[in-house]
């Protein structure tokens, strides 16, 4: 047999994307060896599969000593994405580490669930590498399809089979609108590579085909997103899926897909920003006015989470419309703090709300101050760390945000944000009444707090506590990602 070489090049290639590798092969061994397991064992498959996404993570330090392109540039390996794996990645290991106790408890405890997991993960990762479009739309189904198993995965529970058939059926009218947009862009560029779009525009002013094109890619990144007025699947989807479920999709994935639209807007269509200007600027005051008003009405604490992610949104691209380095540091910082803060809410919602999540309405969560304290304290973190309370990452997040555009002189949309996060504060503030001065439940009886649970939370308190305290060393990795896009 003649002897197997790799060329440097490959080699090269495939550290730049060792973290999708070490996540696929995860997911497909534990796959693998999910049917020989008995029921007893398949727990071990959730360690198995944290032990993936923790070396994913851990291979982030061979992306970092190998920059540049792969694949012909169809990845990019740079500041830039190892910022947006690290932030999938933390979302990962922290939603597995939620999970297993959960799928013992729902009696739903099988391997393909983490190998889903593991798989959207990649996807996820794909988005924030992706330097051409095709790439992109590969990685975005590789995130969506999993993520529509992953909602149902509660097959005994029509909520959840609903929120699956619904995210189904809309994400995939949301794909095809990213698509054609995709085929536009290349009808009216002859590339899809996004720095080969970026030289198009500057050799030309940009055509009817190519705004039409942005502006479908725009629909469908911003149903990804969960940005208004694409938002309407958001609540009744993040309701129905399985809690871990929904602390993945209200984190990773928005993290992932707001990822892509920097490259996309400010790489590839950075020369034509009159063309998205407004429609960044609109999408965000109906989504920060339509997730807040929203949210006050809810007595579903998960429901009312869900809106909230809307309006976090809008909030998001406050930055977003700032166009300069400045704002794109700033969405990156904010989309770690809502990450952290945003799963580990959903996370003790998911404890609380107990087997068949009977428990998610506000007057379940009374008197969780005297009976766990500690699993009140740190809901309280994070509810006031959405809020924007100073000294958590949620505060510096708005922020940086609102001093990114006001820096770009858009006082208007910060006024509009200022004002939405006043009535932000009081849905955020009913359910810290409830834990602390309202009488517990009698009919239901506090549950025990794994240790694995209580690793998730205290990390992610952890990491939105020294956001909030010593943001700037990831501050300043933010600003060099942000210059690695230009």
């Amino acid at each position: 047999m003649l002897p197997m070489h790799i060329s440097p090049e490959r080699l090269e290639d495939a550290y730049r994307v060792a973290p999708e590798i070490i996540l696929c092969a995860t997911g497909i061994f534990v796959m693998l060896l999910d049917p020989f397991l008995r029921a007893a064992w398949k727990r071990a498959l959730g360690w198995f599969s944290l032990a993936g996404a923790v070396g994913a993570l851990a291979s982030l330090y061979l992306v970092w000593q190998h920059p540049g392109v792969a694949y012909g540039g169809l990845i990019r390996a740079d500041e830039f994405s190892i910022f947006v794996h690290a932030i999938v990645l933390v979302v990962a290991i922290l939603a597995t580490l939620g999970s297993i106790q959960y799928l013992e408890n729902e009696r739903i405890q099988r391997g393909e669930f983490y190998a889903l997991l593991l798989f959207a993960t990649a996807g996820m990762g794909v988005l924030g590498s992706a330097g051409e479009l095709i790439t992109a739309f590969l990685g975005l189904e590789m995130s969506s399809i999993s993520s529509y198993i992953l909602a149902g995965f509660r097959r005994t529970s029509l909520k959840s089979n609903e929120a699956s058939l619904k995210y189904f059926i809309l994400g995939s009218f949301a794909t095809a609108f990213f698509l054609y947009g995709i085929a536009m862009v290349y009808g009216a560029t002859g590339t899809t590579i996004m720095t080969g779009i970026q030289q198009s525009l500057g050799n030309s002013p940009p055509s009817s085909l190519l705004a039409l094109g942005l502006a479908m890619m725009f629909v469908g990144l911003g149903f990804k997103v969960v940005a208004a007025p694409f938002q309407i699947y958001g609540p009744d989807v993040y309701e129905g899926a399985p809690t871990p479920v929904t602390a993945v999709l209200a984190s990773g994935p928005k993290a992932a897909t707001f990822a892509l639209m920097l490259r996309i807007f400010y790489t590839g269509f950075g020369a034509a920003g009159h063309l998205w200007f407004w429609a960044i600027w609109i999408s965000a005051v109906l989504s920060m006015c339509i997730g807040n008003f929203a949210a006050v009405t809810q007595t579903n604490v998960k429901r009312m989470l869900a809106y909230s992610s809307i309006a976090h949104a809008g909030y998001i691209l406050v930055a977003f419309a700032a166009s300069t380095e400045v704002g794109i540091a700033a969405v990156l910082f904010y989309l770690a703090a809502y990450a952290l803060m945003k799963l580990g809410a959903f996370l003790v919602v998911a404890h609380v709300g107990g087997p068949g999540e009977r428990r998610l309405e506000i007057k379940d969560f009374a008197g969780l101050g005297t009976q766990q304290p500690a699993l009140a304290a740190c809901f309280s973190l994070f509810l006031l760390s959405l809020l924007g309370l100073p000294a958590t990452g949620g505060f510096l997040g708005k922020f940086y945000a609102f001093q990114a555009a006001l820096d770009a002189h858009i006082v208007w949309l910060v006024v509009i944000a200022a004002i939405n996060s006043i009535v932000g504060s009081y849905y955020y503030l009913r359910v810290i009444v409830a834990m602390y001065f309202w009488e517990p439940q009698k009919e239901f009886q506090p549950i025990p707090v794994t240790p694995a649970i209580a690793t998730a939370l205290v990390l992610a308190a952890a990491g939105i506590i020294y956001l909030g305290i010593f943001p700037s060393r990831v501050m300043h990795y933010a600003l060099l990602s942000a210059l690695s896009l230009r």
